[in-house]
């Protein structure tokens, strides 16, 4: 299990992964549950570049605050 994947461990069923790939990354979903595991499609290693990384913090911060706005509404 991955540094980041560990970190995430608390919402990892809690959100569509499919579409964090989808939306934020332009990939498919299988591309981030291999990076969330740290492989690439062959099962070599391969985790997050920094630049990935910090994708996914950016995309995890965007999507945090479309909940808040979200819920602030109720």
């Amino acid at each position: 299990m991955t540094d980041i994947k560990i970190k995430m461990s608390d919402i990892l069923v809690a959100i569509s992964w499919s579409e964090i790939a989808k939306t934020y990354f332009g990939k498919s979903s299988s591309w981030l549950y291999h990076k969330l595991d740290g492989i690439d499609g062959n099962g070599k290693e391969d985790g997050f570049t920094p630049d990935e990384a910090m994708q996914l913090k950016e995309a995890l911060c965007d999507l945090s605050d479309r909940i808040r706005r979200a819920a602030d509404s109720i």
